[in-house]
């Protein structure tokens, strides 16, 4: 099958989302502008999510929840994705990050006797990282499944949708067999959406060993973009060697600028170098050593040209391009978010003739209009839609939305002290869904999605 917008949204596009080079504000003005957006925020007197008049939403799972498996919820929502099954119904799997010391936040009352789990803490508990899968009503909404699906991870953060029916769980954690732990860590592992239990969690090692962020596949090549959460990381892509199938290896390669000449370092924060609105050729290095056991892929990356960016996160597949949010990028260090078109030859000899190319598409001035984005996904009506991630004294985070032209504006106001995470849309584009963080508390929005603002 092949994944391209219309699988995500059961037939709407992304199609306002095309020749943003001609329509992008940002280039003439370089700033993050404001919009209206759907209106106003209304106070919610549930005290959880303002939203705008026309928009509602529903709790449709939450912490420590008994689910089918006997198993209890864990904590630590964050990335997740939506898939269409048979029937009329779908699939949610959803990121747990948690670390080797939250068994008390995890899936299990007790330790479990026996589970299909990729390592263990020294002193012999599983480790509770992983992912959740719940099979909805594609009409109700309706829970008729909720299971644990991988255990034993640590920090699963984010990852992406396959157009093969499976969701990639990223760790963003790069901890070494022996510190606390029996195994290495900082690996990409693929869910399948369908499956009822616990997979086998094999590591997809040629994929890298870093600080995995989020990953997204281009349909037309089944080339993986992975982004790393760190202040200097980098930009990948996972060439496979079979397309779909993953666990056969492939080559991983850094992004790097065309032009040698140019500055490596897209953010901005000493030296204003890379304008918003302005586009580059690209060119790729390959990264060697993979499995990294010193951690160090992004500074030999680096080395060889690659480009460094602010803390990339989440990363967003629309039609024929990619948006992935740098989260700590900019003069203002509020959050950038980057768009990369791939070459018509991505990947293949005759890259070189005609690079992809990267363009800096938003970078924000001010945290009233966008701060700190992290988990990112396209609405029906072409908008971004992106996940805050501020922790300041005061949690103030919102989803934004980013209009065509570079604007953004308040879709949403969550009014714990925690962050949304894991937008995803339904496959007929009627519904959002997302997670706030901590504690875990899974939201089903519904609203004019469809509509042009």
């Amino acid at each position: 099958m092949q994944l391209n917008r219309r699988n995500f949204t059961g037939g709407l596009t992304a199609l306002a989302f095309s020749g943003f080079a001609q329509h992008s504000s940002l280039a003439r003005t370089g700033a993050a502008m404001s919009h209206k957006g759907y209106g106003p925020l209304l106070s919610d007197p549930n005290g959880l999510l303002d939203l705008p008049e026309g928009f509602s939403y529903r709790v449709i799972s939450e912490f420590r929840g008994a689910m089918s498996d006997g198993n209890r919820v864990p904590d630590r929502a964050d990335g997740m994705g939506c898939f269409a099954m048979p029937d009329g119904k779908m699939a949610l799997v959803r990121n747990h990050e948690l670390k080797a010391s939250h068994f008390d936040d995890g899936p299990f009352g007790n330790v479990p006797s026996t589970v299909i789990t990729y390592d263990h803490s020294q002193d012999g508990k599983p480790l509770v990282g992983g992912t959740t899968t719940l099979l909805l009503d594609g009409k109700t909404l309706a829970i008729e499944r909720e299971h644990l699906s991988l255990v034993g991870t640590i920090r699963n953060c984010a990852g992406g949708n396959t157009p093969w029916g499976s969701w990639l769980s990223c760790e963003e954690d790069v901890t070494r067999a022996g510190d606390g732990v029996k195994r290495d860590h900082g690996w990409v592992f693929e869910v399948p959406a369908a499956h009822e239990g616990l997979v086998d969690p094999v590591p997809l090692k040629a994929m890298g060993r870093f600080n995995h962020e989020a990953a997204a596949v281009d349909p037309a090549t089944g080339i993986v973009y992975l982004t790393e959460d760190k202040n200097d990381s980098l930009f990948y892509r996972f060439i496979p060697n079979v397309p779909g199938k993953l666990v056969e290896g492939g080559k991983l390669q850094a992004m790097a600028f065309a032009d040698e000449a140019l500055d490596n370092d897209s953010r901005n924060w000493d030296n204003i170098t890379y304008k918003p609105g302005s586009w580059q050729f690209v060119r790729w290095v390959d990264v060697t050593e993979v499995e990294s056991p010193k951690d160090d892929l992004r500074n030999r990356g680096a080395s060889d040209g690659a480009v460094k960016f602010a803390r990339g996160e989440g990363i967003i597949y629309g039609d024929g391009e990619f948006y992935f949010c740098c989260t700590s990028g900019g003069a203002a260090k509020e959050g950038q978010i980057m768009r990369y078109r791939p070459s018509r030859f991505e990947g293949q000899e005759g890259e070189s003739s005609a690079p992809g190319l990267l363009q800096l598409f938003m970078e924000s001035t001010d945290r009233r209009q966008y701060s700190y984005g992290d988990n990112i996904t396209i609405a029906p009506n072409g908008h971004l839609i992106v996940c805050e991630d501020q922790y300041s004294a005061t949690v103030d985070n919102h989803l934004r939305g980013i209009t065509p032209r570079g604007e953004a504006y308040a879709l949403a106001r969550i009014r714990v002290q925690t962050e949304p995470a894991g937008a995803c849309f339904s496959p007929d584009g009627r519904t959002m869904f997302v997670n706030l963080y901590s504690p875990t508390k899974t939201l089903a929005i519904s609203g004019p999605w469809g509509k042009t603002i």
